[in-house]
């Protein structure tokens, strides 16, 4: 099967994240990660599963005002952080908005977000899912977390434990069926 991992990431956790389940998902699966601003038509068309993450930036999806106050913060010296380049273009939000309908093809969401609950710290990967679901994905699995400090860096065993969710992510993918797959060597779409 063919997946695309699309993630975005400000200060560079999500991106560590993406490549981490991407490494995963490869133990089984053809996988391309990209930004969400390489993740055009084509790509998700050509794909058989999507699998999106992003950060959790003030309880939720990331926004054109949360990127920028994200960036506001890479700027200041004591912040201690560097952005991502090409962190303040398009953001999962807007992308969620026009990505072209699954057709009941198989996703899966995923979030970087601050250690603690959930209540205080929101979760982006449920949008994530919820805006999947809207446009037609069917989500083979819950939406996943991975931790960070209040330094913006990786908890210790996140970037492995992501390794692992994306292996059992290969594990569940349902198998195309054989109809998919002639519809696409002809050049129709089955779904």
């Amino acid at each position: 099967m063919r997946v695309l991992v699309v993630y975005e990431s400000l200060y560079g956790n999500t991106r560590i994240v993406a490549n981490c389940v991407a490494e995963g998902l490869r133990e089984h699966h053809e996988v391309e990660v990209v930004p969400v601003s390489g993740a055009g038509a084509d790509l998700v068309d050509d794909s058989d599963v999507l699998v999106v993450g992003g950060p959790t930036q003030f309880h939720g999806l990331s926004s054109d005002w949360s990127r920028g106050i994200g960036a506001e913060a890479a700027g200041n010296p004591r912040g201690g952080v560097e952005i991502e380049p090409g962190a303040v273009g398009v953001g999962l939000r807007e992308w969620l908005f026009n990505v072209n309908p699954g057709g009941e093809r198989q996703a899966a969401a995923f979030d970087t977000r601050f250690e603690g609950l959930t209540l205080l710290t929101g979760r982006a990967s449920s949008g994530i899912a919820h805006r999947l679901g809207k446009r037609g994905y069917h989500l083979i699995t819950g939406p996943a977390s991975f931790l960070v400090d209040r330094r913006n860096a990786l908890l210790p065993g996140e970037a492995a434990r992501a390794r692992v969710w994306g292996a059992t992510l290969a594990r569940a993918l349902e198998p195309v069926s054989p109809s998919a797959w002639s519809a696409r060597s002809s050049g129709r779409k089955a779904w």
